[in-house]
């Protein structure tokens, strides 16, 4: 599956997004995927952008 590069994504507008992703990203150690994941729905993170953070790490974004 092609992925654009860093610098073709469009620029982070939803810094909310950002903050609960980050949130989850730093609970999985003590929560684990799944409650992890149950969490990223909860509070609304759009399916593609939580499967893209819990599945394939080296897709997030770091800027």
């Amino acid at each position: 599956m092609n992925q654009p590069s860093p610098a073709q994504r469009a620029p982070r507008i939803d810094f909310r997004t950002r903050d609960v992703v980050n949130q989850a990203i730093a609970a999985i150690p003590t929560l684990g995927l799944q409650q992890v994941a149950e969490f990223l729905n909860a509070m609304n993170v759009p399916p593609e952008v939580a499967i893209r953070t819990l599945v394939y790490p080296d897709r997030r974004r770091n800027f």
